[in-house]
């Protein structure tokens, strides 16, 4: 690593699809490398535990903060890949004498780096697969003969299959493991050992949220490229004779061809895959928002005023299909949160935000009229 740049600008606001992306590159390629990631938060950080950040030979990707600690972090990977062992680093930013910048952060941040080894293989993959994991990493073996860094993971939160870890630390991670799982929250936990207390970071790795763009005209464009910069794996879906052109929509991960009545057929849906409608043609958005209704799809987002909603709504109920209630909570139109803009960049930020805002589970609003703080935390025990 020797002559390691920080990363540049666009290197630091990728993605987690991104920065995964890297770790599995880099991987494959035997590149070297070191894995930095947030365990723990006190107080206030930019980012929160689970946050993670890639140095290898070629670059630094990803971002644990909103720039003040990356070049530090550089500069440990170092380190780190010199001795070949893992390192918690704890960074007190209230600390003015040490870091003297004013950091707007005022929050002590507890960072793990360990080398990219074989031991990230497999998360990395099912990451890339559309699999879910957790991940466990000892912080603070205490007394015990384990060591920090020392690392396992478990395929869909089943620590049934942990092997690299003693028994009795799974057994005592596994009920608040699990919950953390459900939740899709990381946090540092502590576990009572023979040898006294453990610190165990745990880590749901889950996989990013599927958004499919169903049209191919240009204004699918710009809500592609915010989407997939915004977390989610996209798929552009272009209809009949529409131009399933890759390159027209270099923001997406894949740009494909579907039938608009069997798109229910064609392409997979969960919970978690959310649907954008904007093809500009009635019929065939009719006909997908029919076949979509068919889908556990909790976002399904037409394009376009409320009469020509009411209209698609009007032919539904001629065609025996009349939308029930629980259609309708699931159908936004007019698509996307009313911030007032008419560019196409700014309808593009008004339709991902509001997908964001279901995803997330949050009802959108000023952020100085929340009361409790803009992250959920689960404090560190």
């Amino acid at each position: 690593m020797n002559g390691q740049r920080p990363p540049h600008d666009d290197d630091w606001s990728v993605p987690e699809t991104v920065v995964m992306d890297n770790l599995r590159a880099a991987l494959a390629e035997g590149r070297p490398g070191v894995v930095a990631t947030i365990s723990a938060v006190e107080g206030s950080a930019y980012r929160r535990p689970g946050a993670k950040m890639l140095v290898d030979d070629e670059q630094g990707v990803g971002s644990i903060t909103a720039g003040c600690l990356e070049d530090e972090v550089v500069s440990l990977a170092e380190e780190v890949l010199a001795s070949g062992e893992p390192r918690l680093e704890r960074f007190d930013l209230t600390d003015d004498e040490e870091w003297g910048l004013g950091l707007g952060c005022n929050g002590v941040i507890d960072l793990l780096l360990e080398p990219l080894d074989d031991r990230f293989a497999r998360l990395a993959q099912r990451y890339a697969d559309g699999e879910d994991g957790l991940a466990l990493a000892v912080t603070d073996p205490g007394d015990s003969d384990l060591s920090v860094g020392d690392r396992a993971d478990a395929p869909d939160g089943d620590l049934s299959t942990v092997d690299r870890l003693p028994a009795w630390l799974v057994d005592g991670l596994a009920d608040r493991a699990a919950d953390l799982y459900d939740r899709g929250k990381s946090v540092t936990l502590t576990v009572d050992g023979p040898d006294g207390e453990v610190r165990v970071f745990v880590d749901p790795v889950l996989a990013p949220p599927e958004l499919y763009v169903f049209g191919s005209g240009n204004d699918a464009k710009p809500v592609s490229e915010l989407a997939a910069k915004a977390d989610f794996r996209v798929t552009v879906v272009a209809f009949r004779g529409g131009r399933a052109d890759p390159e027209a929509f270099p923001g997406a991960d894949r740009v494909v061809s579907a039938s608009a009545p069997r798109v229910a057929e064609e392409l997979e849906f969960d919970a978690d895959t959310y649907a954008v409608v904007m093809s500009h043609n009635f019929v065939d958005d009719r006909m997908a928002v029919e076949s979509l209704l068919e889908t556990p799809t909790p976002y399904i987002g037409l394009m376009g005023p409320d009469s020509r909603f009411e209209r698609l709504r009007n032919d539904l109920a001629d065609a025996d299909r009349p939308l029930t209630d629980a259609d309708l909570d699931r159908l936004y139109a007019p698509i996307g949160l009313d911030l007032g803009g008419g560019a196409p960049y700014q309808i593009a930020t008004s339709i991902v935000s509001e997908v964001l805002a279901v995803h997330n589970g949050r009802q959108p609003r000023h952020l100085r009229e929340r009361k409790s703080p803009i992250h959920g935390r689960l404090e560190a025990e």
